[in-house]
């Protein structure tokens, strides 16, 4: 038997079956368990005019939502700290822009990285707002100071608050919190109803995102690019956009925890409570808001003020890099956005040894072929099995050979002489491959780490590799790995096959 086509072919039928379990995923993704139908869905023709406003469930005694108008730009206040740059319009308060100084884009590396950006057909805003007449919405214009705003010396944190008054004599000061190092932005609305009569709002929070990956995005490497919400009911779930425009998106309603967002290849954007031990009831919604954009978002308990009587709802944002270790601390579930799959339990043992060793070397690319190494050795009994039953299987070629001329064609009466020396010898003739397959998924796990680990992006090896997460701009590493490939095929001597025809 030859061994080397028998794995071949194996790690080949094994790639085959990643590559359409990925198309399957990204085609027709598997729908998570629905714990309710409670829930806000993509508006009907009646309620047109407050498309891009969510609605909330029978279980919140929503109020009527306000009037929208279409995305509109005034005053705008920039913020900037060591981490991002954050562009505020005074229109609903929106993060219409967010640049990461410390990340470039993939396509021009020349450039900033833009989480968020205020472009045409690639809109992606942080929103927040009341649903309810007298308070409000993400459309609703603030007052706000313009200009630039910047963290100064020996300040750990930033404050930009805005203003805005109602009909209804209700004050509303809408106050962004900014922190150095951190990509957490703490949103404090604080409500005063100075009016003579009380007032009700529901409390939201969304992320408006256009349904496009990330530009620069390889098709060769599909990563999922759409919303994601995390309960304890119904754990980390993913919604693609072409569900929410069909309106066939399926996933918890109404919760009494959980975040809700939007991910895409090595950064999230997130809806969170301060509190993580906060369990007031909250809705998740997801729609389309035509024009190829959506929005996905989390609807509070709502706000009821008295005439005179003060109130302050907080919420925070996490708009950053997926850096598993940090983003665990900041919400459960969270870390979950870096998705390995099915192969979750062998990847993050991986990626946890991987970050270990770059700490000890301070290069990731020293750290992968150290990781590389060691799960060589730790494979190297299995490995050593396979090459000392390969190695039986040659001794027992001439035998096999003499065999399978002196049957002929009777092949049944072949086989069963031929598993009667292997009884005898006591060799297993799948002894050569199968400790191989057992390697096969702590690769693929190893491959996934490499691919979804943020901190590989930008992060230089040695001379001309300088960004670890893009391919090898001269291709030469692809061509010496295809070298070596065929110098060992050459030196590998081809074993007999006892059933290959003459």
């Amino acid at each position: 038997m030859d061994f080397q086509r028998l794995i071949a072919f194996v790690v080949f039928s094994f790639s085959l079956l990643m590559i359409w379990q990925s198309w399957q995923d990204y085609n027709n993704p598997q729908k998570p368990p629905v714990t309710t139908q409670a829930a806000a869905t993509a508006p009907t023709a009646a309620t047109q005019a407050t498309a891009d406003l969510p609605t909330p469930g029978q279980a919140l005694q929503p109020q009527t939502a306000p009037t929208s108008g279409s995305v509109e730009t005034g005053a705008r206040a920039i913020v900037k700290t060591n981490v991002l740059s954050a562009v505020i319009d005074a229109h609903g308060g929106d993060i219409r822009e967010l640049t990461l100084p410390n990340y470039r884009e993939n396509e021009d590396q020349s450039k900033l990285f833009k989480l968020f950006e205020e472009r045409a057909g690639r809109n992606y805003f942080a929103q927040s707002g009341y649903i309810g007449g007298a308070l409000p919405n993400h459309k609703t214009v603030f007052e706000l100071v313009p200009g630039e705003y910047a963290l100064k010396t020996g300040e750990n944190t930033l404050k930009l608050p805005m203003r805005a008054v109602t009909a209804q004599g209700v004050e509303v000061i809408k106050t962004y919190t900014f922190t150095r190092g951190s990509y957490v932005i703490d949103v404090d609305t604080q409500v005063i109803n100075r009016g003579a009569e009380p007032v009700e709002g529901f409390p939201y929070y969304q992320i408006m995102r256009h349904g496009q990956a990330p530009e620069g995005e390889s098709a060769m490497m599909y990563t999922f690019t759409g919303p994601a919400l995390f309960t304890e009911a119904g754990k980390y779930q993913k919604l693609t956009f072409d569900d929410i425009a069909d309106n066939k998106q399926e996933h918890v309603k109404e919760a009494q925890d959980g975040w809700i967002g939007v991910v895409q290849h090595h950064f999230v954007s997130a809806w969170m409570t301060r509190d993580s031990a906060d369990k007031s009831k909250r809705e998740f919604y997801s729609r389309a808001l035509g024009k190829d954009e959506y929005s996905a978002g989390i609807i509070m308990p709502a706000l009821k003020l008295a005439p005179g009587e003060t109130k302050t709802d907080s919420m925070r944002l996490y708009a950053g890099p997926q850096e598993q270790e940090k983003l665990k601390e900041l919400a459960p579930g969270l870390e979950h956005v870096v998705d390995y799959g099915w192969l979750t339990i062998l990847a993050y043992p991986i990626f946890v040894l991987l970050n270990w060793l770059e700490n000890l070397v301070h290069n990731w690319g020293v750290a992968i072929i150290l990781l590389t190494v060691l799960i060589k050795m730790a494979f190297y009994p299995l490995s050593a099995a396979s090459y000392r039953s390969m190695a039986q299987m040659r001794k027992l070629g001439p035998r096999l050979q003499q065999m399978k001329e002196r049957y002929g064609d009777d092949r049944q009466k072949l086989h069963e002489n031929m598993m009667k020396i292997y009884k005898e010898e006591k060799i297993n003739p799948l002894g050569g491959c199968l400790p191989i397959l057992v390697q096969i998924p702590v690769f693929i796990a190893l491959y996934w780490v490499l691919l979804s680990a943020v901190e590989l992006r930008q992060a230089p090896f040695a001379l001309w590799i300088t960004d670890l997460s893009q391919k090898d701009p001269y291709f030469i590493l692809p061509i010496v790995m295809a070298a070596t490939m065929f110098i060992q095929q050459r030196l590998s001597p081809t074993p007999p096959d006892p059933v290959r025809p003459r």
